[in-house]
């Protein structure tokens, strides 16, 4: 199997070029295989390139455990570039179909190659039903006891569950979102966290703990997710830089949308044995 590996603010995945539908129905054990990082390529998950009906291409992603992402926003980054700089799709306004609808991707090219990537990520929900968290009311600077620990948590749906939880990282541990994503009797399909740090109101710095992945240098979904929090809390404006352990991106939040913009790398490619 061919492949590409990429990343996105230190956020790595395989890219698969599955037009054909080689691997339908195999994403789960295919993406555990390939992203072990011992025994295999690595990365944090998979990508698949799919033909689409409703969209230029779609995007398919499965995590590193084997679990389905709707989406990914370090993912639909070096997606784009992919198919762009593979001439799969060499469109400078692309659109891809995601589990979390159809994304549109704005490409600053260099050298014809793909080099910024704006990403409409759509408008998150606050509606519980959505996320899902069983709980009636919205989760906004909301307390939560996890383990004996308190916390405040703003938790929406940003393509997938998001839990924002604000204070100096280096109050928090990256391993305390793992029982934060466990807590099955508010998130019933578990929660990626989210711990940010506003410095002033036009950054913040965000580690994230992913649901099915673990702790990551980056998530483009959770950097979305925390600007929205900071945001809708009165801590920043609408427009901030978000920095992480892999990075930094840019976060625009309108009425209507919001923006991620950042760079997606290829690192290496080459032939796996699946």
């Amino acid at each position: 199997m061919k492949f590409v590996k990429m990343q996105g603010t230190g956020n790595d995945f395989v890219v698969i070029d599955d037009r054909n539908n080689l691997f339908l129905g195999k994403e789960e054990g295919l993406a555990k295989k390939i992203c072990d990082r011992r025994f295999s390529v690595g990365g944090d998950g998979i990508l698949l390139v799919r033909n689409s009906n409703k969209a230029d291409i779609e995007m398919v992603i499965f995590n590193a455990d084997g679990s389905y992402a709707e989406m990914c926003g370090n993912g639909i980054r070096c997606f784009a570039k992919y198919i762009y700089d593979e001439k799969i799709v060499h469109k400078l306004k692309i659109s891809i179909q995601t589990g979390d609808g159809i994304k549109i991707a704005e490409i600053t090219e260099n050298n014809g190659k793909a080099q910024n990537i704006k990403i409409n990520m759509g408008m998150p929900s606050f509606e519980t039903s959505k996320i899902p968290a069983l709980i009636d009311e919205e989760i906004i600077d909301y307390d939560l006891k996890v383990e004996d620990r308190n916390y405040k948590i703003t938790s929406m749906l940003m393509g997938v569950p998001h839990t924002v939880v604000i204070g100096k990282l280096d109050e928090f541990a990256i391993e305390e979102g793992r029982a934060i994503e466990k807590s099955k009797e508010i998130f019933p399909r578990g929660t990626n966290v989210n711990f940010c740090e506003v410095v002033n109101g036009s950054y913040i710095k965000v580690k994230t703990w992913e649901r099915g992945a673990g702790a990551t240098l980056a998530c483009g979904t959770g950097c979305c997710a925390a600007a929205v929090a900071c945001n809708k809390l009165g801590l920043t404006s609408a427009n901030v830089d978000v920095e992480v352990p892999g990075g930094s991106l840019h976060i625009d939040i309108t009425e209507t949308f919001v923006y991620m913009t950042g760079e997606a790398k290829t690192t290496f490619s080459g032939d796996a044995d699946v």
